[in-house]
């Protein structure tokens, strides 16, 4: 069978020379697929944790109780789902810190309009579904519970690689002469576009809600003619609104309001504050009490008035310059795909007010570019070192390109793999696709299928040399070459195959599985056929037919002559 299938490519110059031109036109199509997002890229795939985070923002100045009212919603529809076994509940704080927390600075949440869910899942081997397809599934039921309490939700799974502060992530930097509100209007811009984008979700920036303060003008003279300083005035509505421990501000009266139990090593502070009930307006404070050194009481509202004035904004700053961030998630698309096309779209429409946009600081797209940049050598620089080895073993130049003809066979199956595995093996989940990335690790595969992909054409042409060497025509040793080692090469593909097989159930290394798998499988089956063909085309008229003269007989060389000139 197999000298059937060579044979007509051996006889005929132009189609060994079609079939070069087809694994060409294979490579370059296959070279293009990602480039058109056919097969989408990332850095890392999902891991499948046992769980993942909702963090809630409300706008500022929401009260605890809005905060904790949208939490018990959220909480209520995370519990409909089977998998979901706990859901913890913090209002007006952060939940317990971990590394993905600390990047995304979530100890700094501890406003009452900040909220934050953990939500526990069954262990992995009890559910059928991933934990991102989870979040895919529940993420439609979130986002309009989050619409009915006016909250911007976050849905975050544990990465399984480096944490970032978003996957998308915008610097906005103003110019030097542009003031905060141009600055906002040119990052609101943004966040439209942001909006307006396929698939980007949780999309979010560090502006706060435009809103209003009060501050307490005090009445100095009437102040000071009952002898009532300002630290008594702004001590008196610290108890009313935030509360105070007794003692606290003094070294000596510092442990008043404590409780130490012997057995225990912190203390049991004493809070003293007022009822919501008796604070909930200026009137209420306005009738707050003041103690003067005779032991009058005197209404703070006797003592000055209150004045609303805006809140001050936070400024943020990053390498000496202002700058404010927008952020956002991706739902089923590749985040290199959704910079590209909000980059492209910037150019068209560019912030009004001329800010500059960055990518590059705190999200994945930076991240992504390194990573797939050092690998993309990594892998070139294995290539380069195969083919160096080979060059030192043969003494040629032109023979180790030959052998390494199964390395760029291998990118024929894995691209084309990934994305018959989009095109039948995913399908979307509530509304969100669900794709099979080509991430970092598969790319790892890649770097090392080029040498056990390299290993097949070096058997085929050691056997056609050795054929050669012994006296066998070229066509013999081609054709005797293929079917001798047929055999043994799938053999040990299959083997390989096999053994990542299981692999193929992780959802990190999923990827190196994949690229084993439809590498092998392609290239073992192309190296059977391309090999002897392009090494008919470069050697069937050449002395030798690519085997050093000095190194056969000379009944042999005579014999390999005279098969040229015939």
């Amino acid at each position: 069978m197999y000298e059937a299938i060579v044979t007509p490519f051996l006889n005929r110059r132009w189609m060994a020379w079609g079939l070069v031109t087809v694994m060409v036109g294979l490579l370059v199509g296959s070279a293009i697929l990602p480039a058109t997002g056919a097969v989408p890229l990332k850095m890392l795939p999902f891991d499948n944790k046992n769980e993942f985070q909702v963090v809630v923002d409300l706008p500022e100045g929401a009260p605890l109780e809005a905060t904790e009212a949208a939490l018990n919603d959220l909480s209520e529809y995370a519990a409909t789902a089977p998998e979901v076994t706990e859901v913890l509940s913090f209002a007006g704080t952060s939940s317990p810190i971990d590394f993905n927390g600390l990047v995304r600075h979530y100890y700094l949440r501890r406003e009452p309009n900040r909220g934050d869910l953990r939500i526990n899942l069954l262990p992995k081997e009890k559910r059928k579904q991933q934990s991102h397809e989870i979040v895919l599934r529940l993420r439609n039921g979130f986002e309009e519970i989050g619409r009915k309490h006016g909250a911007r939700l976050k849905i975050v799974e544990v990465p399984p690689g480096p944490p970032v502060l978003s996957t998308l992530v915008a610097e906005v930097y103003p110019r030097a002469d542009q003031n905060y509100a141009e600055l906002r209007a040119d990052a609101r811009h943004l966040r439209r576009l942001f909006e307006t984008e396929k698939a980007v979700v949780d999309i979010d920036d560090t502006f706060e809600a435009e809103r209003d303060r009060f501050i307490f003008r005090i009445d100095r003279e009437k102040a000071s003619l009952n002898g009532i300083s300002a630290e008594d005035i702004a001590s008196t509505l610290r108890l009313a609104l935030a509360g105070w421990t007794p003692g606290e501000g003094s070294a000596q009266t510092s442990r008043a309001g404590a409780a130490q139990v012997p057995q225990e090593i912190n203390p049991l502070y004493i809070l003293l504050h007022l009822s919501p009930g008796e604070r909930s307006s200026l009137a209420d404070l306005s009738r707050l009490g003041v103690k003067t050194p005779n032991g009058k009481i005197v209404p703070i509202g006797e003592l000055g008035q209150f004045v609303k004035e805006p809140a001050e904004q936070t400024i943020y700053h990053k390498n000496l310059r202002r700058v404010a961030y927008v952020f956002g998630e991706t739902a089923g698309r590749p985040p290199a795909e959704a910079v590209l096309n909000l980059q492209s779209r910037l150019k068209v429409e560019p912030p009004p007010n001329g800010a500059e946009v960055s990518w590059i600081g705190e999200g994945e797209w930076k991240i992504t570019l390194d990573v797939f940049r050092d690998l993309g050598l990594a892998f070139g620089g294995a290539v380069l070192a195969i083919y160096i080895l080979l060059v030192w073993q043969t003494g040629s130049y032109t023979m180790p390109l030959v052998r390494m003809i199964s390395i760029p066979l291998t990118i024929i199956g894995i691209m084309p793999g990934f994305w018959l595995l989009n095109v039948f093996g995913s399908g979307p989940i509530g509304g969100h696709p669900n794709p099979v990335y080509f991430t970092a690790t598969a790319m790892i595969g890649m770097i090392a299928l080029a040498g056990i992909a390299d290993r097949n054409a070096i058997l085929l042409i050691d056997f056609i040399q050795t054929v050669l060497e012994r006296g066998g025509s070229l066509k013999e040793a081609l054709i005797e070459s293929g079917a001798v080692r047929f055999r043994p090469i799938l053999l040990t593909a299959g083997a390989a195959m096999l053994g990542a097989w299981p692999i193929t159930l992780d959802p990190v290394f999923s990827g190196l599985a994949w690229s084993l798998i439809f590498g092998l499988l392609v290239s073992t089956a192309f190296t059977l056929l391309l090999v002897p063909v392009v090494y008919w085309i470069l050697y069937a008229n050449v002395k030798g037919h690519g085997v050093p003269v000095k190194e056969l007989d000379t009944t042999t060389a005579e014999l390999l002559q005279g098969t040229v000139q015939s």
